[in-house]
């Protein structure tokens, strides 16, 4: 296996990043990039690391690209890898943002945001259908994905949510076994190092915050503790940005945060990449730039810590009842979000038809980003 530079990294990584639409789709073209184009991995290697970033909360494709890196090249090439691959979204949600705040009232934004919110919609319910059908394959599966639901439309808070899955998944899915091949722990001594000075950087940025602003401090605190739950993938964070930003802080409405969802469709990388536009929303390039670092700086450092022990957590019993529960409830997570963000649009017989359209196109796997493009030029002239 060839060793690439640094530079090799950031330049493949920063160009996959600026092609990476389509969310955990992703995974795929990282694995051709890594294992069949340039063998810097082994098939089984890069499956490993698969495994334990969707054992992980945070969004999958990164955490596969910094799981890669950190394998080749350790700490700082896995640094390299997460800058690389997700400074595109970054740039292209801030630059819309900015054209979102000064040009979101002109009749064609307005057109153009009616038909790429209906998209939004459609995109999370058929994640909501993807996911149902992966992963509910039981009743109890079902049981625990609807009563999630109900759960956050009676108010419960999400993180509730999830934590009470994680508990009775441990006592109901006895028909779990753990991973039985534990290997040795690699290096482990240098890992912990590393952690604990990556934890303590990161204590340090949240208490500066603290001092010198408490609403920065606030927003990247709320958007870590987000980053920590997201278990499933970017589209988990959804629900626990709408229950956090909305409904309990207010700092955005319902529509407002609909349009950041939809911006963060037509850019390359994971949806909670909409951090960045909560953040310019809230604090201009400032809160944007923080925002961003901290939506991904928590789950960056997680995978760090546990990446030398990912067969000891595949071989925990409680962990992988847990971790399936958990993974279920994004289910009814998700479905939430699609419920609530439906409830915030002004339906109509043209608008249902459109949403149903782009529903049925993706439902039969027609690329995201053709959907998102020819939807938003159609929607110009229907909605206008």
């Amino acid at each position: 296996m060839e060793n690439p530079s640094i530079a090799n990294i950031l330049l493949s990584f920063l160009r996959l990043g600026f092609s990476a639409f389509g969310g955990t789709a992703i995974v795929f073209y990282i694995k051709e990039l890594v294992v069949e184009k340039n063998k810097w991995l082994d098939a089984e290697t890069f499956n490993d690391g698969v495994a334990l970033s969707q054992s992980l909360p945070g969004a999958t494709a990164v955490q596969v690209a910094t799981y890669v890196e950190l394998k080749l090249q350790g700490i700082k090439g896995a640094g390299a890898a997460c800058l690389a691959f997700c400074f595109p979204a970054f740039l292209l949600m801030f630059l819309l943002s900015y054209a979102y705040i000064r040009f979101q009232n002109l009749p064609f934004v307005v057109s153009l945001f009616s038909g790429l919110n209906l998209i939004a919609v459609a995109i999370i319910a058929n994640a909501v259908y993807g996911f149902g059908r992966e992963t509910l394959k039981s009743r109890k599966d079902l049981l625990i994905a609807l009563a999630s639901l109900i759960f956050l439309y009676i108010g419960v808070s999400p993180f509730l949510v999830i934590f009470g899955a994680a508990l009775l998944g441990i006592f109901i899915y006895k028909d779990i076994l753990p991973h039985k091949n534990v290997g040795l722990i690699k290096n482990g001594v240098f890992h912990v190092k590393h952690t604990i000075i990556l934890v303590l950087i990161f204590a340090l940025f949240l208490f500066a915050l603290y001092v010198f602003n408490d609403g920065l401090f606030e927003l990247c605190g709320v958007l870590s503790k987000i980053s920590l739950f997201s278990f499933g993938g970017g589209f988990a964070a959804l629900p626990l940005m709408l229950h956090e930003i909305v409904q309990t802080r207010g700092w955005l409405d319902h529509k407002t945060f609909l349009d950041g969802i939809s911006l963060g469709q037509i850019t390359p990388g994971p949806v909670i990449i909409t951090a960045t536009f909560i953040g310019y929303i809230l604090y201009g390039f400032l809160g944007a730039t923080l925002g961003t670092f901290s939506i991904f700086a928590p789950s960056y450092i997680l995978l760090i810590a546990t990446a030398p022990l990912s067969d000891r957590i595949k071989a925990s019993l409680f962990y992988s009842r847990a971790a399936n529960a958990v993974v279920i409830t994004f289910v009814g997570l998700l479905a939430f979000v699609a419920l609530k963000l439906s409830l915030s649009i002004h339906w109509g017989a043209t608008k249902g038809l459109f949403a149903l359209l782009a529903f049925f196109l993706l439902l039969k796997r027609v690329d995201i980003l053709y959907v998102v493009v020819g939807a938003s030029i159609v929607s110009i002239f229907i909605f206008s």
